[in-house]
């Protein structure tokens, strides 16, 4: 059985990070992150290959200053989310020439900066029924 310290503790996450960030940790503010996995769309193979391309490109995009994001793994094509609040700098013509040089290299063949920004479950709407 799991242990679960900060559980047994009954310790909020507001707590948890008001005491991570007393204690001079860096990652007090660290945004939540899922499962690498959760990056693949439905109905596309999770490989130690995929989750490994995604988590270079995530480490890439985080080296650039970016804190809330998503590289979502569609085969030949990556698509990038972004944080409403700092899609305008990812917009920026030398943004666009950086993230070419991080995802070229990666195998993919498109890059793609996704206009609504960072959403959780984006892959979910694909599952959408759409009916006009």
């Amino acid at each position: 059985m799991a242990k679960a310290p900060l559980v047994d503790a009954d310790l909020s996450k507001a707590e948890i990070r008001e005491l991570s960030r007393h204690a001079g940790l860096t990652t007090w503010d660290r945004p939540a992150s899922a499962c690498l996995s959760s990056r693949i769309p439905y109905g596309t193979p999770v490989t130690v290959e995929n989750v490994k391309t995604v988590e270079r490109g995530e480490e890439a995009i985080s080296a650039l200053g970016f804190r809330q994001f998503r590289v979502r793994f569609h085969g030949d094509l990556v698509r990038i989310e972004i944080s409403p609040d700092e899609l305008s700098s990812a917009l920026r013509p030398e943004m666009a020439q950086a993230f070419t040089a991080i995802f070229k290299p990666l195998g993919f063949h498109y890059i793609t900066l996704d206009l609504e920004g960072y959403r959780q479950g984006s892959l979910n709407e694909a599952l959408t029924v759409r009916t006009s």
